[in-house]
């Protein structure tokens, strides 16, 4: 039986991106012929800026970066969720004194304690900073590839209003820190909202941690075949992987 959908949400590293971080053909391709049926296309990443050089903006509809942090239809923001800098500040500073790699970004610039390009050469909009002098509002602040005690110190320090989530990265891994409001599942409810759009019209991939919540918000939620155990577990279908075309070859055999 094939499902009567209205929005498609993807993750894009690990699931609509191939390993070498680029859309094949088919995938392209699907995605068109999806919105030519009047069905709306919207990436949700963990990645800022730079999702702009790796998701083409003509194939989607809406755009939802840093984890949910921020919501956009074009240049429209339709749901926006900053760390205030008089929170993040102090605990920029912690991190900081205890020799932990961290940065706050918004609007693609990275504010750290260390060169940004070291970890990715690419990532060139960034400045080294004092904290201490920091008075600048955060989407995102991030740690790369913390090791266990850095972790468990970052977790012990985080403000009541803020929550934290790893995930893998080109690094090994990135400790990720949100405002509790910066969620993809509620970017995604905003756009559905903005559509008419109910959430039972709605099918998301994905494959990491910081997918679970709107796998498991859709009306239908399907995990790559290379995803964490715990996003196949909230989800309703397994797809091919990354690599594979899953996400385009699930839509073309479930999608009316």
């Amino acid at each position: 039986m094939k499902h009567s959908i209205k929005m498609i949400v993807t993750d894009l590293d690990g699931t609509l991106l191939r390993t070498d971080k680029t859309l094949s053909m088919r995938t392209k391709a699907i995605l068109r012929q999806s919105r030519e049926k009047g069905i709306k296309i919207v990436y949700a990443t963990g990645r800022g800026g730079s999702a702009e050089r790796v998701a083409p903006s003509e194939l989607f509809d809406g755009k939802i970066t840093m984890n949910g942090a921020v919501a956009k239809v074009a240049d429209t923001v339709l749901y926006e969720r900053l760390i205030p800098y008089q929170t993040a500040r102090p605990f920029l500073m912690a991190c900081d004194k205890r020799g932990i790699k961290i940065t706050s970004e918004i609007n693609g610039m990275h504010y750290s304690n260390f060169a940004v390009s070291d970890f990715w050469p690419l990532l060139t909009t960034y400045e080294e900073v004092d904290f201490e002098q920091h008075k600048i509002d955060a989407e995102k602040i991030y740690s790369p590839n913390p090791d266990t005690e850095e972790e468990l110190f970052i977790k012990q320090h985080l403000p009541d209003d803020l929550y934290s989530v790893v995930t893998s990265d080109a690094t090994g891994s990135l400790l990720q820190v949100m405002h509790k409001d910066a969620a993809k599942s509620k970017a995604v409810a905003a756009l559905a909202k903005h559509w008419n759009i109910a959430s039972c019209e709605i099918v998301a991939f994905g494959d990491d941690r910081n997918d679970i919540d709107m796998l498991s918000g859709a009306g239908i939620g399907v995990a790559m075949a290379g995803a964490i155990k715990e996003v196949k577990a909230v989800s309703n279908y397994i797809c091919g992987s990354n690599d594979e075309d899953g996400l385009a070859k699930w839509i073309e055999e479930n999608i009316a």
